[in-house]
């Protein structure tokens, strides 16, 4: 007997090309397709990370609900990027879409293909600051930390501000 499990998700969206918040809201409504979209954080403007020479992102924080496991869910988001126009052309370059998978659950993935929880998210405060807002006491499966206390250690300076609501 196949038994679908609702697993939780933590995805990080990000975008410097084009129509910034069409592009984030374009790659949410594509997510709810398979996915229900249970919450998301606030979106927040930062400057690039990793490439620095580069227009600034907007970063976005959303919580699914989905019956996919976390390699569905890959497939499913690298299907999304494509079909928003994502060109993976340099790493860490401009893009229209990015879609990064967080935690899913508390598992620990270790494979060529996936590593969750992401490998960076200790590394990078538009990570964690849109985290902190949503699950700041969520501890991290490897790490054995909160968010709040990896955002408190993180080395990255880099701004990060809260987009205000129109």
């Amino acid at each position: 007997m196949n038994v679908k499990v609702q697993n939780i998700a933590y995805l990080l969206l990000g975008t410097n090309l084009g129509s910034r918040n069409k592009n984030l809201f374009d790659a949410i409504d594509k997510i709810g397709d398979k996915s229900l979209i249970l919450n998301k954080s606030s979106i927040y403007s930062t400057a690039a990370w990793g490439l620095e020479d580069q227009e600034d992102f907007l970063n976005q924080v959303v919580c699914v609900k989905t019956f996919l496991n976390s390699f569905e869910l890959l497939e499913d988001i690298l299907e999304i990027e494509q079909k928003l126009g994502r060109e993976r052309i340099q790493k860490w370059g401009s893009r229209l879409i990015d879609i990064d998978i967080l935690y899913f659950n508390e598992e620990i993935v270790e494979t060529p293909k996936l590593i969750i929880p992401h490998p960076y998210i200790q590394n990078r405060r538009f990570t964690l600051v849109p985290l902190v807002e949503m699950i700041p006491d969520y501890i991290h499966p490897k790490l054995k930390k909160t968010n709040v206390e990896l955002l408190d250690e993180c080395s990255d300076r880099l701004e990060v501000s809260e987009m205000k609501k129109k």
